[in-house]
Formats: C-alpha cells, sequence, structure tokens
C-alpha cells in the first residue's frame, strides 16, 4: 500500500511539474503568434493592449484546459489497467 502511494504521489509531482512546463510554453507560443499577427497586419494602436486581449480570450479558450489532461489521461490509464488486471 505505501509502495502504491509513492507511486501516485511521485505521479502526481511529475504531472504538475509537466502541466506547468505545457502551460508556459503554450501562453508563450500564443503570445508570440499574437505579436506575429499584430506585426503582419499592420495594425495601429496599442500592440500590448492588443496581445494582452488575446491571452485573455485564450485563457478562456477550451484549447488551454485541454493541458489539463495532463492529470486525466494517466490516472484514466491506470484506473483502466486496474480494471483489465482484476476483472477481464
Amino acid at each position: 500500500m505505501i509502495g502504491a502511494l509513492r507511486l501516485f504521489v511521485g505521479l502526481f509531482v511529475v504531472q504538475s511539474i509537466a502541466y506547468a512546463v505545457l502551460s508556459l510554453y503554450a501562453r508563450r507560443a500564443r503570445r508570440r503568434k499574437l505579436e506575429e499577427r499584430w506585426d503582419e497586419k499592420g495594425k495601429t494602436g496599442s500592440k500590448d493592449a492588443f496581445v494582452e486581449r488575446g491571452l485573455r480570450a485564450y485563457d478562456r479558450s477550451f484549447r488551454r484546459k485541454l493541458i489539463l489532461g495532463v492529470y486525466i489521461v494517466p490516472w484514466a490509464a491506470i484506473a483502466a489497467v486496474i480494471y483489465v488486471v482484476n476483472y477481464l
């Protein structure tokens, strides 16, 4: 039982690190794309305001929420393996 607890805690720590890295990378990539879009369209006004509006929209997007799959997918896979091994 202690071994399983250590495994689950270790998995959660690794997932948290992966989530943080993916989240930061995705936000940085979105910022870069917004800045490139601003430059290629030749828009007028504040570039920073445009980027901030785009990032707020990104924070509410479904794409951003998909990163939470880092937590869900491994636990679902573990549950599936446990079910298959024990009941099938």
